[in-house]
């Protein structure tokens, strides 16, 4: 087994513990054949080609190791990799003065328990008690819980 074959073992384990930290994190296939592929590459060296340049391979593999570690616990790596937009998007905020128990309403969608809804000229997420309530059916407000209105088929 040559070197270039033996760099590539080490190489390919690299990426793959890379690949495991920066994409797919959790113990996944990535990282365990990342580790298998750097311990094959430095068993290689020491079984080919003696201690000496098994142990050169181990030194610099650790060398690697720490100068990837120092640069990748740097603030400004991460900064660079993190999403920095803010969320616009709300949850369904209900006006108590606009919707109140008892007011009627329509679905719009089918509510399996839960779709959308107009109640009092307003738009709302609603959600039923279980049942499956058809479109264009009449409704009514049972009760509004943690911006959450629960709504019942009105008979």
């Amino acid at each position: 087994m040559t070197w270039t074959i033996i760099a590539v073992l080490i190489g390919v384990g690299f990426l793959f513990l890379l690949l495991e930290i920066l994409v797919l994190p959790g113990t996944n296939i990535a990282g365990v054949l990342g580790f298998v592929l750097l311990g094959i590459g430095i068993w290689q060296a020491y079984a080919v080609y003696g201690g000496v340049a098994g142990t050169i391979a181990l030194v610099l593999i650790v060398i690697f190791s720490v100068i990837a570690l120092y640069f990748a616990l740097k603030s400004n790596t991460w900064k660079r990799a993190a999403l920095n937009k803010n969320i616009e998007g709300k949850v369904n905020i209900i006006d108590s003065e606009k919707i109140k128990p008892g007011d009627h309403g329509k679905a719009i969608s089918r509510l399996v328990p839960m779709g959308k809804a107009i109640i009092n000229g307003e738009y709302y997420e609603v959600k039923t008690n279980g049942e499956f309530i058809d479109q264009e059916t009449e409704i009514e407000v049972v009760k509004i819980e943690y911006n959450k209105v629960f709504v019942k088929k009105i008979n």
